[in-house]
């Protein structure tokens, strides 16, 4: 178990941090419409998951094509997916990073509270402490934001219920992804093909560059979701709940610091106190460590 839970920190860890850098990503193609963007990262996210779920984990494949239960599921999960990357994708593009980097804020706290409400997950003093002051962060945030922040709100519901079902179903991560793409994938390429015609927009027609941009997508799509799907039946929904604060700082970072978005006084306190909240987690999360592997070599002795 505790093998398992020392994984299921790895892979989140290895997830996040590549979320948290995607803005670059996005960034370099900001001048191709968000939804064009969104239909190839879903098309080579199918290709590249299939490809080598068909390689090695066939089985999996089969045993969820063929159970309607798992398709119905595995489309919802999809279209969640779909959906959180659609409005990210914009988000970025047109310039509301900080807004992006908010609804990933929220979007550990959703999940806290559908494991709690959910899977009857419970924290501690010190974690309810920390969960408390990072929800107290967002709220100010959102109260002080002077609009509906909907983006933020989105991305944070639709990622939020994506983690729950992934923990709930506990299927292979990978082929898992690939059902869910490949489900999705259908009308991505015929909103490819349609808008080519109309648009004029194909790879034909972009710089090579871009072309090998949008079709490695699939790749840095379908890794790091494979790294969450793994962590997510390793570890409680509540740790992957604060381990997301790494992403939405790292995309914060790269919204006022490279791309010159605006961040206010308001911004500042409500980060501030995410961030104690986050610290005193993690803390807590060492100290139980530490104790635990020096009661496991005293008792081996």
């Amino acid at each position: 178990m505790k093998k398992q839970y020392n994984q299921g920190i790895v892979y989140a860890i290895l997830a996040y941090l590549s979320w948290g850098l995607f803005p670059f990503y996005w960034k370099y193609l900001d001048f191709i419409p968000s939804a064009d963007i969104l239909a190839h990262r879903i098309l080579w996210s199918s290709v590249f998951t299939m490809s080598f779920c068909l390689l090695v984990k066939r089985n999996y494949l089969r045993k969820y094509f063929s159970d309607p239960k798992s398709l119905v599921k595995l489309l919802t999960t999809g279209v969640l997916v779909s959906i959180n990357w659609g409005i990210y994708i914009y988000a970025v593009n047109s310039e509301q990073i900080i807004e992006a980097s908010l609804g990933y804020f929220i979007n550990p706290l959703v999940s806290i509270m559908l494991g709690m409400i959910f899977l009857g997950e419970k924290l501690n003093k010190i974690q309810l402490v920390a969960f408390l002051l990072a929800m107290a962060g967002v709220v100010y945030l959102t109260i002080n934001y002077g609009r509906f922040p909907w983006i933020a709100i989105v991305l944070a519901l639709s990622f939020g219920v994506y983690g729950l079902m992934k923990k709930t179903m506990n299927y292979d991560s990978m082929s898992a992804l690939a059902v869910e793409t490949t489900l999705i994938a259908p009308f991505a390429l015929g909103f490819l093909i349609f808008n080519a015609s109309d648009a004029g927009i194909s790879l034909a027609t972009l710089p090579f560059s871009v072309s090998a941009l949008l079709v490695f997508s699939g790749i840095v799509t379908a890794l790091p979701l494979y790294w969450f799907g793994t962590a997510a039946v390793r570890i409680p929904l509540y740790s992957i709940g604060f381990f997301q604060y790494i992403a939405p700082s790292l995309k914060l970072f790269i919204g006022v610091f490279l791309f010159h978005e605006t961040f206010s006084a308001t911004h500042t306190v409500s980060f501030s106190l995410i961030w104690i909240g986050l610290a005193l987690y993690i803390g807590d999360i060492v100290i139980k460590f530490t104790i635990n592997k020096r009661l496991t070599a005293q008792y081996s002795k």
